[in-house]
């Protein structure tokens, strides 16, 4: 045991203990009494709001316990402290301000024959998940619709049918720290939305690692996609509700050695057409800032600029119908500063544009590239940024 020696700036007079005993005390009793759980339900306690400013009941579930009863128990935004385990079911959420958040390690499993592991709809605004593994869905680990201003973080998805994470027409959300493997479609997708963030995140061993796809303010940083058929797209499709796709930015990200076979089943869409060894392709986007980067060692292409017309190419789709649609061609690409090496080297047969680090089917306009390392380029020479 170590000792200390008694000084005159450790030593507290018996009479100043005294009083700081009884001042102590009566705090203690004070907080104790407000931190009480309530008569009514004992299982709540207090937390706060995901933006901080709000306190909001707390319902934990604990091991063997069902995460949906919990989301079906809330009255209002909720915490959902959901303790080390697995659980096997399938979650719905159709309410505002519901936050399920792991504490330990918590496994969300099929059950069986389950589409989605979490769905929310609608009303969801302001859905926080964190540290949850989703596993063993048919369609979707997460699907989103309509839900603004949410937060997946720390969310991992494994073999969850055609996507991991699956956003669609929402607005204003983060996705961070998240993990997506074994997917036919994308591990981490975000659709017909704006306004989103993709940081810190790590796709693996699907069709394509990340895909943003009609959307609008996007900005996906500090990411990882490899051993896919291709690291990111940036797309424009035809045949949605939202017709553009515009000021996309892909920056300090690494999408390296995607050369996996595109696995993706036959008759599925548009992912059937995906070429493997691809790290970066943007069909149709407009005003899109790829930045940054490390896009090496895919067998295909580094980084492909070419307009939606190509894809459409290669799906079947006859011209006329596309351009009916949308306005396929790439407008205000800018690419630099990236490391943009090995590509190209064993391109699959049968795609109608060769196999380069840099490439641009010259298509659209304000299109530019600069300071980029790289050795190989179509065409050989590529309109410089201002």
């Amino acid at each position: 045991m170590k000792t200390s020696k008694l000084t005159r700036e450790n030593y507290v007079f018996p009479g100043t203990t005294y009083a700081l005993l009884i001042l102590f005390i009566i705090l203690f009793a004070a907080c104790k009494k407000d931190l009480a759980p309530t008569p009514e339900n004992d299982r709540l306690a207090v937390g706060q709001s995901a933006n901080g400013k709000e306190i909001l009941p707390v319902i934990n579930v604990l091991a063997g316990g069902s995460i949906q009863a919990a989301v079906n128990a809330a009255s209002g935004p909720t915490i959902i402290k959901v303790a080390e385990g697995t659980y096997r079911e399938a979650i719905v959420v159709e309410k505002p301000g519901i936050q399920i958040i792991g504490d330990g390690e918590v496994i969300i499993d099929n059950p069986g024959g389950a589409n989605d592991g979490v769905r929310v709809r609608d009303a969801g605004d302001g859905f926080v998940l964190k540290h949850v593994t989703i596993q063993n869905f048919i369609r979707y680990g997460v699907i989103m619709i309509r839900a603004d201003n949410f937060v997946l973080d720390h969310v991992i998805t494994i073999n969850d049918g055609e996507y991991g994470l699956f956003p669609i027409r929402c607005n204003n959300g983060i996705i961070s720290h998240c993990v997506a493997t074994g997917h036919t479609d994308s591990g981490i997708y975000v659709g017909q939305s704006s306004d989103l963030e993709i940081m810190h995140c790590t796709a693996y061993g699907n069709v394509s690692g990340y895909e943003i796809e009609n959307c609008s303010r996007v900005v996906a940083s500090f990411n990882k996609g490899y051993d896919n058929a291709a690291g990111a797209l940036v797309f424009l499709l035809p045949g949605l509700n939202v017709k553009t796709s515009t000021d996309i930015t892909l920056s300090n990200n690494n999408f390296s050695n995607n050369n996996r076979p595109n696995f993706s089943p036959p008759g599925s869409g548009f992912e059937n057409y995906i070429p493997s060894g691809s790290g970066i392709l943007i069909v149709g986007s407009n005003n899109t800032v790829i930045e940054k980067n490390i896009v090496n060692n895919n067998n295909f292409v580094g980084i492909a600029t070419v307009s939606t017309l190509v894809l459409g190419a290669l799906a079947g789709i006859p011209p006329a119908d596309i351009l009916a649609d949308i306005e396929p061609d790439p407008d205000g690409v800018r690419i630099i500063q990236n490391s943009v090496r090995g590509n190209g080297s064993a391109p699959p047969a049968g795609l109608p544009l060769p196999a380069a680090d840099l490439l641009w089917d010259g298509s659209g306009t304000n299109n530019c590239w600069s300071d980029n390392k790289y050795s190989t380029s179509f065409p050989s020479a590529l309109p410089a940024c201002n």
